[in-house]
């Protein structure tokens, strides 16, 4: 089973100004119309099985990341009213891929609390207490790719020149200066906002004329997670390609915008 390949868009909508969750749930055992195949088609032009799946698990994060937004625990009984009650027997299929793709692309792990009742927390990865977003601002949780930015800090033997941290974020769709879907504005994250929190040092290269600058880890990272730590996350990252798992174009962001 390869990375859930949710669409960008359709968890975006959840954390947008008007976001509410009905804008992305399925109700139990019903798909949205534009899911649904024409009855007229023939069976293979319908629906499958693994699209439906699909769906459910783009609805799972949606609900999952409203619920870190808003720092609430969650339950099996209220994620199986999103994804459907009919579906107990692929749940934990469903919430596997769901807590992969919070994990990954978010930098938020789900965890179980209370085995008991099967309740459920929402944390971010490796003990950072970042948060995953600026504070006050109501975005989408960014705590990967700050550890991404550490990670690339690592192998580049802890001091990592501007020009490389830029390229290896590419390969994730981020550009300087260029909006990402769930990441906003890179630059000011990298450069100010993980600075003033203490995560990252952005220095100039000594002597270079013209000026270059290079990323470190800041007091705080080292506070708060570790190289081992860090490298591990990169490995699974790595392993699971989560660049390829969502459509984070410029088309899911234009269509984001036209509907704001």
């Amino acid at each position: 089973a390869g990375f859930p390949k949710v669409r960008a868009e359709e968890v975006q909508a959840s954390a947008s100004g008007q976001g509410e969750v009905h804008a992305l749930r399925v109700e139990p055992g019903v798909l949205p119309s534009h899911h649904r195949g024409d009855p007229s088609e023939p069976e293979e032009a319908q629906l499958s099985l693994q699209d439906k799946l699909h769906v459910k698990v783009a609805d799972l994060v949606a609900f999952l990341v409203l619920k870190y937004r808003t720092q609430q625990r969650t339950s099996q009984a209220e994620m199986l009213e999103v994804v459907g009650n009919d579906d107990q027997d692929a749940f934990p299929m469903i919430l596997g891929q769901a807590s992969q793709c919070m994990r990954l692309v978010f930098g938020v792990d789900v965890k179980e609390v209370d085995p008991s009742d099967h309740s459920y927390v929402l944390v971010t990865v490796l003990g950072l207490t970042c948060g995953g977003m600026p504070s006050g601002e109501q975005g989408m949780p960014k705590t990967s790719l700050l550890v991404l930015l550490l990670g690339v800090i690592l192998l580049e033997d802890d001091c990592a020149p501007e020009e490389e941290v830029w390229e290896a974020l590419g390969v994730m769709g981020v550009y300087a200066g260029k909006e990402h879907i769930i990441y906003g504005e890179p630059r000011e994250l990298l450069t100010k906002v993980w600075v003033q929190e203490g995560y990252v040092e952005y220095r100039q290269v000594p002597s270079s004329d013209p000026a270059r600058y290079e990323f470190l880890w800041g007091p705080r990272a080292y506070a708060e997670t570790s190289k081992l730590q860090v490298l591990e996350y990169l490995l699974r990252v790595n392993s699971r390609q989560p660049g390829s798992s969502l459509a984070l174009s410029e088309e899911a962001v234009s269509d984001e915008e036209e509907g704001a």
